[in-house]
């Protein structure tokens, strides 16, 4: 009955994201419990600690070191989804910092610098992060940057992550910058 349940969750996502789960549906398959705890993981992330442009930015950072797909789509699509604007969604993909806004480009340098343990540039953003957003501002982006990369890791791990399509914002293709990390 939980297996069922937790089955018709998954087509319930796939449906209104237009994304395809199937990698999910083989963790469902090999170890409920691990697919419960698993489905705990998007929860961690307080979108309201930080403005949800920061947290999309944190997000595609983190999907975009281990996706060039469906699950940089989906969180494209969920970021639209928390009010995030095409324009800035567009920024962010391309690395177009001047495009981004003070807010996203923050916690896009942030979340790069974080990536590339670049201590010397992470550390006065972060102070700048928590001066806007405390703590939990700072631990709301962490969290974001770190659960966005568990999603593809997962999927590439278990075989379902076969190749590279292209993003759109607003119905539009968006260029991509695959070198998220390149300084």
């Amino acid at each position: 009955m939980l297996k069922a349940l937790l089955a018709r969750q998954i087509g319930k996502m796939e449906r209104r994201w237009g994304y395809d789960a199937s990698y999910l549906r083989h963790v469902l398959a090999a170890n409920t419990a691990s697919l419960l705890r698993f489905g705990l993981v998007g929860s961690m992330v307080d979108a309201k600690a930080a403005p949800a442009s920061a947290i999309a930015a944190a997000k595609l950072v983190g999907t975009l070191a281990e996706d060039c797909g469906p699950c940089t789509q989906i969180v494209v699509d969920m970021a639209s989804a928390e009010g995030v604007s095409p324009q800035i969604l567009r920024a962010l993909l391309a690395g177009d910092e001047a495009a981004m806004g003070g807010e996203a480009a923050l916690a896009w340098r942030f979340a790069r610098a974080s990536l590339a343990r670049d201590m010397p540039v992470a550390d006065p953003l972060r102070d700048e992060i928590v001066r806007r957003w405390g703590d939990q501002g700072l631990v709301a982006l962490g969290l974001a940057l770190t659960t966005a990369r568990m999603y593809p890791t997962l999927k590439y791990a278990l075989g379902y992550g076969k190749s590279c399509s292209k993003v759109t914002v607003g119905g539009q293709a968006a260029l991509v910058a695959h070198a998220t990390l390149a300084a």
